[in-house]
């Protein structure tokens, strides 16, 4: 026997979904129901945030290579900040992301918006020995478009964890 939840009326699922219409009719047979706040949306967003901190990973490395071949060194502070919030921070995001979304979500958030703008301002603003103009020309094209893959990787890794935060946020 199937226990039917009481139908609220008329429900539209999101316009920008890709989610058939016959299936949210779905959540309203008890079997079927979902959690408070739970949706397919915030599921299906974890992998793919967790697929873009695993590509930033390494391409981190990639440019770190980029980095010791052109012969371009940062300073104690920079290194410290590369190893705790560009490279740690969205790797423990992403692990605490699993358990409670929330806080992972958060972190992955403010590692991933302090690596974007700490690799914009260092590669294509400020006139510094790591600026991509002024790498050693025959490591530039391997700096140039790993700078650039980084901060790609990190206004959407950005973008994807502030998603799981409102949407962890409108459960509350």
């Amino acid at each position: 026997m199937v226990r039917r939840v009481p139908d609220p009326g008329p429900r539209t699922p999101d316009p920008g979904s890709r989610i058939p219409t016959w299936f949210h009719s779905l959540s309203r047979v008890a079997p079927f129901g979902r959690l408070p706040g739970m949706n397919i949306s915030s599921i299906a967003t974890r992998p793919w945030l967790t697929l873009v901190v695993a590509a930033h990973l390494i391409i981190s490395v990639v440019h770190g290579m980029a980095h010791n071949g052109a012969h371009v060194p940062l300073s104690a502070a920079g290194n410290l900040f590369v190893l705790v919030v560009i490279v740690a921070g969205p790797l423990a995001g992403v692990a605490l992301m699993w358990w409670a979304e929330h806080v992972g979500s958060w972190i992955v958030a403010l590692a991933m918006a302090g690596a974007l703008i700490f690799g914009f301002l260092n590669h294509f603003v400020f006139a510094s020995p790591d600026h991509v103009a002024r790498v050693a020309t025959e490591w530039r094209p391997l700096f140039e478009t790993t700078a650039v893959l980084l901060a790609l990787t990190e206004a959407l890794g950005f973008g994807l964890a502030l998603r799981l935060v409102q949407k962890s946020e409108n459960v509350s």
